[in-house]
């Protein structure tokens, strides 16, 4: 689709007070998207020639372009340039149920896949053994998985177990937590973190996404009924897709 490129010229959306170009860009981009006057897979002219329609450094481009793929409005394809996204339906879910990923995405008709990409038993790093008070000389079982729902890269998950709760790892393909329900050790509650975080090169090559691109960084401690914590897992979660809701109740 050929694009108006007046739709990028200064007088269309810069204003002198309203704040950095980058920003003022960004946010009249946002709003075209949005409106439908820029349409899914519809591509932004190259970086160069709209640092020319917008009378901008091509410095100031990228940071507005930057900007657009962390919000999730825009894709930049390797080797084809920058287009609109097409929207994808966000997914809910409850921070007060205790749901794995493969029953949540299940409930929600779709079919969920796992590539595991870490499964052994290990000696604990430090975290591991605060979250589930162990000692340098026990062994943790983690597993490392990417989390898929039909094609899409959804979440990475890093998750550790004590050794006498998971001692083969790689029996671990889809569901950890059905595999923990054959011998009744699964967790029955948890406490959950939710964080802001940037991808890393590595983490972003998984996911498929931009490197330092925004992403929910989750933190879980699952605990036995006994009290005893039984799972430490790590996980980043593509925001763009991705909200988690907590209901609120008046004590």
């Amino acid at each position: 689709m050929s694009l108006d490129s007046d739709i990028f010229h200064p007088d269309s959306w810069f204003r002198a007070g309203r704040g950095p170009r980058y920003q003022q860009l960004q946010r009249h981009i946002a709003a075209a998207i949005q409106s439908g006057r820029l349409a899914p897979d519809d591509q932004l002219p190259p970086e160069r020639d709209l640092a020319e329609l917008a009378d901008i450094s091509r410095v100031t481009v990228r940071k507005a372009v930057a900007q657009l793929v962390n919000d999730g409005l825009i894709e930049q394809r390797q080797g084809a340039g920058s287009f609109v996204r097409t929207a994808t339906p966000r997914l809910a879910q409850s921070l007060s149920s205790l749901v794995s990923f493969t029953e949540n995405m299940r409930a929600r008709g779709m079919t969920s896949t796992s590539e595991v990409l870490l499964a052994g038993l290990e000696t604990p790093n430090p975290d591991e053994m605060i979250a589930l008070g162990l000692s340098a000389h026990d062994r943790v079982a983690r597993i490392n998985r990417l989390r898929n729902a039909g094609d899409t890269p959804m979440a990475l998950e890093y998750s550790s177990l004590p050794r006498d709760i998971l001692p083969r790892p790689d029996l671990v393909q889809t569901s950890l937590y059905a595999v923990l329900r054959q011998t009744n050790s699964a967790p029955v509650r948890a406490v959950q973190r939710v964080m802001a975080a940037n991808l890393t090169s590595a983490d972003a090559s998984l996911l498929k996404l931009p490197e330092s691109t925004a992403v929910l960084r989750i933190e879980r401690t699952g605990y036995l009924a006994s009290g005893r914590p039984i799972e430490f897992t790590s996980g980043l979660y593509r925001s763009d897709i991705y909200d988690f809701v907590s209901e609120l109740r008046l004590d």
